[in-house]
């Protein structure tokens, strides 16, 4: 049986005065179910940040967009089209049709200054589709996070929250 593509369901959420691009891979089931990055009940993704930043974790969309506005983060993935070969949100699980278009994106929000991917997967794309590019963030810009997924339990939250902290340099 012949699977279907799917397309990327959310715009980026970036600002004018965004400094940080995270980056996944493409939006899990949840997430589509629920119309928003990262919408896994399980996944550490707004806490780890609402922790970082000593506030409480944002519930709704509203208050989700609102926090990466105050915090100069932007947000989207890396992957705009694709199939998914089983019903699971593994990256493992994704073929991929198309990237988005993340040069793109750099080059209309000039104060992004570093990206940062929450994936190895993630990673992979950006380095294999972006390398005969003049790709900034391939260089020392580009920062791999710990996945916030609940499936890499490899490191406990805290050590999540520590990694992120330092490697987003924040605080």
């Amino acid at each position: 049986m012949e699977k279907s593509i799917l397309t990327h369901p959310f715009k980026p959420i970036v600002f004018d005065t965004s400094e940080i691009l995270i980056l996944g891979t493409f939006p899990s089931i949840k997430s589509f179910e629920n119309n928003f990055y990262y919408s896994h009940p399980q996944n550490q993704f707004w806490k780890i940040l609402s922790t970082i930043f000593n506030e409480k974790t944002p519930k709704t969309i509203e208050e989700k967009i609102n926090f990466l506005k105050k915090h100069k983060i932007a947000l989207w993935d890396t992957i705009c089209e694709c199939k998914r070969k089983e019903k699971n949100s593994k990256d493992s699980n994704l073929e991929i049709i198309k990237p988005c278009d993340i040069e793109n994106l750099l080059k209309q929000y000039p104060n992004i200054k570093k990206v940062a991917v929450t994936s190895r997967t993630a990673e992979k794309i950006l380095k294999k589709h972006f390398k005969n590019s003049q790709f900034s963030i391939l260089n020392s810009q580009l920062i791999y996070l710990p996945s916030p997924s609940p499936l890499y339990a490899s490191k406990n939250f805290q050590t999540k929250v520590k990694e992120w902290k330092e490697l987003l340099q924040l605080m």
